[in-house]
């Protein structure tokens, strides 16, 4: 029911949300201050960048971003930061959510990152290849069997 529903955007705020919530609760990841902003705006920044990389070669492609329409795909795209992940929009995300955690300095960051990631793989990763998997087959095969889903 919950597959291709809510878009991964959606998914990463309100997690981004629960996890600023959990900071300001219970702070549990001392680090300096230094040595926090920078980790997690290169974070930050690394995420923002894996996403950009991943947006620029769909329009390049000319196929859809929209991830609640996976049957919508024109093309499958294998180059470019797809070459090294299939999701790197996702693991965009995640990287972002990671950074979130370490601004706020929470470990519960961390587990609400980790169930980011396994909602995105069941709900949206999962039915994304099987359409992908019916438009492009053995195509898509070639491409899953070449590159890891996250690294």
């Amino acid at each position: 029911m919950l597959e291709n529903r809510i878009p991964p955007p959606v998914v990463m705020l309100v997690t981004g949300i629960a996890i600023a919530a959990a900071g300001r609760l219970q702070p549990l990841m001392p680090l300096p201050p230094l040595w926090r902003h920078l980790l997690a705006g290169g974070l930050l920044l690394a995420g923002l960048g894996i996403v950009a990389l991943g947006v620029m070669r769909f329009r390049a492609a000319g196929t859809t971003i929209d991830p609640t329409r996976p049957d919508q795909a024109s093309t499958l795209v294998a180059t470019g930061i797809y070459r090294f992940t299939r999701n790197p929009m996702y693991l965009g995300f995640a990287t972002m959510l990671l950074g979130w955690a370490v601004q706020w300095q929470s470990v519960w960051g961390l587990a609400l990152t980790g169930l980011f990631v396994g909602y995105i793989h069941r709900f949206q990763i999962l039915p994304e290849e099987r359409a992908l998997r019916a438009k492009f087959g053995a195509e898509f095969d070639a491409f899953a069997s070449q590159v890891r889903r996250w690294l």
